[in-house]
């Protein structure tokens, strides 16, 4: 394949034996990482939180994100701690899973590429989105971002909102133990300014907006396209019923609200006895920032204006790790 590539095409792939254990870590297999990834083009993904190019793979499984040359520099820093805390905490975590990091040169120009994996469902939408840092300090969405399809709110708006996450004491125990574990990670890395990524599906409206678009596709042409997917069922088969009910029950496709823990290792289902049915995917996200010359500035600077005991988002380490833990553990009902 190599012969058929333009001579000003060159193509790195960093740490291969790394991100290959951590694959196997996160339980992805090889197989389908590659297939997922090549096998049609990522897709432009509108709806990304993060600055710079967000592509998502076309079963939605990967992110695929374009980086600068500081924060491939910043993974290679953390990139054998990263690896030992995911094998110390056997691949149970909040941080991103990060499956692979590429770069690609085209006539002299370098792209670096991270691929992790998606924190929100490949087939669940979301409905209301939170990007959460424990600060009230310029934490609150704008008048731009509002009128957006899918807003990315903050703590501010989580708190005028009044939302809460309404799952299961058994589950908050378990999400708060990665949490904890992963934030004490961060701060010993001096690693700071992430934030918790809340995407929230409703299953009520999803089930609602089903209904709405069976009802619109029960046309004509759908049924005609039903015939000749009967017809090709049959050609697979051959003429047998039983072939047939045999390809029917195998195939048993998801209920609303419904997903594959496997697949959607973020996801949480409400609690029995919520107020709302909701499945809950959370997950921290822009890690690759540690404490350095510019944050210090910042903090400075940030001081200066709000004063020493304000609620600003560029602490220390240790301090935002602690307030971050403290706003997190507040948001369950």
């Amino acid at each position: 394949m190599k012969e058929n590539l333009p001579g000003h095409f060159k193509f790195k792939e960093y740490c291969p034996l790394v991100f290959r254990n951590l694959r196997e870590r996160f339980g992805v297999e090889h197989q389908d990482y590659l297939v997922s990834l090549t096998r049609s083009p990522p897709a432009k993904d509108g709806k990304s939180q993060e600055a710079g190019l967000v592509l998502t793979s076309y079963d939605r499984t990967l992110i695929v994100k374009q980086i600068s040359s500081e924060e491939v520099e910043d993974m290679h820093n953390i990139l054998s701690e990263y690896h030992q805390h995911i094998v110390t905490c056997h691949g149970s975590t909040l941080l991103p899973q990060f499956l692979g990091l590429y770069r690609v040169t085209v006539d002299n120009e370098d792209t670096y590429i991270l691929v992790m994996r998606n924190m929100f469902s490949h087939r669940l939408t979301v409905h209301r989105k939170y990007d959460l840092k424990g600060s009230l300090v310029s934490r609150e969405a704008s008048n731009k971002e509002k009128v957006k399809e899918l807003p990315t709110f903050k703590d501010v708006d989580f708190r005028n909102n009044m939302q809460r996450v309404y799952i299961s004491e058994e589950e908050k125990e378990k999400l708060l133990d990665k949490l904890n574990r992963d934030v004490e990670f961060l701060v010993r890395l001096k690693i700071m300014d992430y934030s918790l990524l809340l995407g929230i599906h409703d299953v009520g409206r999803a089930e609602q907006e089903e209904a709405e678009e069976m009802k619109n596709s029960l046309s004509e042409e759908e049924e005609d396209s039903e015939n000749d997917l009967s017809l090709a069922v049959v050609g697979s088969f051959g003429t047998s019923p039983e072939g047939i009910a045999g390809y029917m029950s195998s195939y048993k496709p998801l209920d609303p609200g419904e997903f594959d823990p496997y697949v959607d290792v973020y996801a949480i289902q409400s609690a029995v006895g919520a107020p709302q049915r909701e499945v809950y995917f959370m997950g921290l996200i822009n890690i690759l920032s540690q404490y350095d010359t510019k944050k210090k500035a910042a903090h400075a600077a940030k001081t200066v204006k709000h004063g020493a005991g304000a609620e600003i988002s560029t602490v220390h380490p240790e301090q935002y790790g602690k307030r971050f833990r403290e706003f997190i553990a507040n948001i369950f009902a």
